[in-house]
């Protein structure tokens, strides 16, 4: 059972990611209940997460224990397997999450194996925050992607790569991005200074 604290985190994040798909609705004309909800997740609220109605996939799951607990948590839901996106730290920063590359063909197929509530769907990275690192981030996951596909079996069409953010999304796509993740450009700028 998690701590309150935590409980209440995840209650806030969930509601601030429902508030944020009703708005974007209303400015598209579309209805809520049909858009696609992706989630990258932060620390232990990826459990909570899962209970999103609209959600559809969920990327950054880093390690076994990660995808155990959101397997478990989607089999408590009683809802459809959630499709999952393994989290690789290409860029080596100790401050990032994300298996090791040398690790992701192993973790793959433990979700594949082994976590029946969730779809191996690709692999996902988040790299230096100023960018300088980001061909060799990108060719690296792409090289994991590879090697996942041969141990398990897939083409490559079928392992989705989200690599790319608001700063360099176009390069991504060029270096076969399929996801990329452009909040700052949608919703403006992440304000850091309300977080000291």
């Amino acid at each position: 059972m998690a701590a309150p604290a935590v409980e209440g985190a995840a209650v806030a994040a969930l509601r601030f990611v429902m508030t944020r798909v009703r708005n974007a609705a209303e400015r598209s004309g579309r209805d809520p209940e049909r858009i696609r909800v992706v989630a990258v997740t932060l620390g232990s609220l990826f459990i909570y997460a899962a209970g999103v109605p609209n959600l559809s996939m969920v990327e950054g799951v880093h390690n076994e224990k990660v995808a155990n607990h959101l397997d478990n948590a989607v089999s408590s839901l009683g809802r459809n397997p959630l499709k999952v996106l393994v989290q690789v730290n290409t860029s080596g920063e100790a401050s990032k999450s994300g298996i090791d590359p040398s690790g992701c063909v192993e973790l793959a197929k433990h979700v594949k194996l082994h976590c029946p509530n969730l779809l191996f769907s690709g692999l996902m990275t988040i790299g230096m925050p100023d960018y300088t690192s980001t061909p060799e981030n990108f060719k690296t996951l792409s090289n994991c992607r590879t090697e996942v596909c041969k141990a398990l079996g897939l083409t490559e069409e079928q392992c989705e790569l989200s690599m790319g953010m608001s700063g360099d999304f176009e390069q991504s796509i060029e270096m076969g991005s399929t996801n990329v993740r452009i909040g700052s450009t949608i919703f403006g700028p992440r304000d850091y200074a309300k977080k000291q």
